[in-house]
């Protein structure tokens, strides 16, 4: 469910998770490390720093870092960012009136499993990935 975008952004913040204080890293490295576009990554990257995910410094020493610590930022701030999940509260057919009172024919299948998938991301940190993370 997670967009080529998302899947990069998320594996980026796991390699900038294990950056020391103060530590920058620039996005061609970043993106060697998760076999990126090292463009594409660029934009991720500058996308996740306007909402606050990363912070970036230009200039030699410089590139992107965490702005906050991995057990802040859940799956769902970054796939939000690049994805705008939020949307899929709408109905997946289209229908205005789709509720719970006033169903689509896919209405009740597609509810749990969209809450199943956004409780995922809402409830999975970047700190619980470090340890999964492959060198």
């Amino acid at each position: 469910m997670l967009s080529r975008s998302g899947i990069h952004a998320i594996r980026a913040l796991v390699v900038l998770s294990g950056l020391r204080v103060g530590e920058y890293r620039g996005t061609t490295t970043v993106a060697d490390a998760i076999g990126a576009p090292r463009n594409y990554l660029g934009k991720i990257l500058q996308l996740l720093a306007k909402h606050g995910l990363v912070e970036s410094q230009k200039g030699i020493g410089g590139g992107f870092r965490l702005a906050r610590a991995p057990k802040e930022i859940s799956l769902f701030d970054i796939v939000e960012a690049i994805e705008d999940v939020s949307r899929w509260s709408a109905c997946i057919l289209g229908r205005p009136g789709c509720s719970n009172e006033n169903p689509c024919a896919v209405h009740g299948r597609w509810a749990p499993v969209r809450e199943a998938y956004l409780q995922l991301l809402q409830q999975t940190r970047i700190s619980d990935l470090i340890s999964t993370q492959v060198t």
